[in-house]
């Protein structure tokens, strides 16, 4: 080989090691840039695109929540159901953008923020203000409306137990409290820095904050209304059933829930640029599964049937147990959880029906059981690895993780109980006294869209066909009922 030749391959070799070099060093520029100065526009981009859109999501859960209610009740109060839908979400954005926002996650004490009224807040601040969500890069507008979405998905939660027999005072005086107060002051413990966020509390998406809050100011107004006409016999106080009017429509909103849990649990990590979403996905749809399958066959058992509400609700019941451990267990775990709510979801049904709480939808059972056994299970089955990274708390029981995080689970599940129950006691008790919160038996029975709207859902179905002769137009027919009549509370009746 000749001089030549070597000199010409010693050069090229060093020209390939320098090619290599520069385009090694322009791969890694980007995540340098990183390191030195936070993270790239791009990051921050794609992250507030996967917040936005786990925020649209929650957001639609309202639809099923809208066709869920609708469908396991009479035909006669759908058109209320649905404007108490509309109206709720109104009251739940504007009083969270004005105040609850910032008692849930603005700077304070522990036991609830106090800055950052109206997200006034200028832009050099707004991490110090909103400390308790600075892991986030995301910017405040997107972390607000995500918040807003749980805020009105725990709000929709209170009224499924007290369909069809509720003044609609009781939406604006009650959502308005449950908005500013009740459910930031939850948020705040738990989420906002609290004291329960500092004694290490596993709530990721809510099992607590959002649906055990939601079923227990729902369980106070369920006993602050009482049941429904007919719905317990006087001769021997058994439960009467009271079918919905659509059970597809009832499913419908079951599978549209299902759909918004993918942005509720998955959306709780504010980001996407980690993927754990992914993985917090994939946990939320085994435990449904596993929900599905194990009310179908608890049902089958204890009635003889696989009931077909039963069945549905034990996908809400497992999303639910869920919500608090989805960022925190492994999929075996998330079919255990599911599993065990599904089948819980029947025998709790059953039981509140048998003492006397009239819950139309099963709501006391699929968002207040479920929502403390998942907050439970959190405590036995929190990954070892997976809360290393996450920095709160400590692993679960069944990890050899011992009973302290159990221990703390329950220490907040018996906080926000009895603090909920008391304030919505207080409201739900005080209207009671002063304006009343139940409509008139005539009021009842006429059902809530005539007696509140003046109208019908389904208006053809109460008032006869408009066949075009003289006479028959809905309109002529709906202005020939009388007004209904006001009358003494309501009480159970054959």
């Amino acid at each position: 080989m000749t001089d030549f030749t070597m000199i010409v391959r010693k050069r090229g070799a060093m020209l390939l090691v320098s090619v290599f070099a520069a385009g090694l060093g322009l791969l890694l520029l980007p995540s340098l840039a990183f390191a030195s100065s936070g993270p790239s526009p791009e990051s921050i981009a794609i992250d507030t695109v996967w917040v936005m859109l786990a925020t649209f999501l929650v957001f639609f859960m309202q639809a099923g929540f809208f066709t869920l209610e609708i469908g396991f009740t009479r035909a006669k109060n759908a058109g209320h159901i649905a404007w108490k839908i509309l109206v709720n979400m109104a009251i739940s954005a504007i009083v969270f953008w004005a105040v609850g926002f910032a008692i849930a996650f603005g700077h304070g004490n522990t036991l609830a923020g106090s800055s950052g009224w109206f997200i006034s807040v200028a832009p050099e601040k707004i991490n110090s203000v909103f400390s308790s969500l600075a892991y986030s890069n995301v910017p405040i507008s997107a972390k607000f409306m995500f918040e807003f979405a749980f805020a009105a998905v725990s709000l929709a939660i209170v009224w499924g137990a007290l369909l069809e027999r509720t003044k609609m005072i009781v939406y604006f005086v009650f959502g308005i409290v449950f908005t500013a107060f009740i459910y930031p002051v939850v948020g705040h413990w738990i989420w906002g820095g609290g004291w329960l966020s500092q004694l290490g509390m596993q709530d990721f998406a809510g099992s607590t904050v959002v649906h055990l809050l939601g079923a227990t100011s729902a369980l106070v107004g369920t006993l602050a209304l009482g049941p429904r006409i007919g719905k317990y016999s006087k001769r021997d106080g058994s439960p009467k059933p009271i079918p919905g009017h659509s059970m597809p429509l009832a499913l419908l909103g079951v599978i549209i829930l299902w759909l918004g849990w993918f942005g509720f649990n998955p959306g709780s990590t504010l980001n996407a640029m980690d993927l754990s979403f992914a993985n917090i996905a994939l946990v939320t749809n085994m435990a449904a599964a596993a929900g599905v399958l194990s009310a179908m066959f608890m049902a089958w058992l204890l009635m003889g049937k696989p009931d077909i509400g039963m069945t549905a609700n034990g996908a809400i019941a497992a999303l639910v147990a869920i919500t608090a451990g989805s960022g925190f267990v492994e999929p075996w775990a998330a079919v255990v959880i599911g599993g065990v709510a599904g089948a819980l979801m029947v025998v709790m049904v059953l039981t509140i029906d048998r003492i006397h709480i009239d819950d139309p939808i099963g709501a006391l059972s699929c968002h207040g059981i479920s929502g403390i056994w998942g907050t439970l299970a959190t405590g036995l089955f929190a990954a070892p690895s997976i809360v290393a990274r996450l920095k709160v708390g400590t692993p679960g029981l069944v990890y050899g993780g011992g009973f302290h995080q159990l221990g703390v689970q329950a220490l907040g599940v018996a906080a926000v109980f009895a603090f909920v129950l008391v304030t919505s006691g207080i409201v739900f008790y005080g209207m009671k006294a002063l304006v009343g919160i139940r409509l008139s038996p005539e009021q009842e029975l006429a059902g809530s869209d005539f007696a509140e709207h003046g109208m019908w859902g389904y208006p053809e179905h109460f008032v006869g066909v408009d066949d075009g002769t003289e006479g028959t137009a809905l309109a002529d027919r709906i202005r020939s009922i009388p007004p209904v009549e006001h009358g003494e509370p309501a009480t159970a009746t054959d």
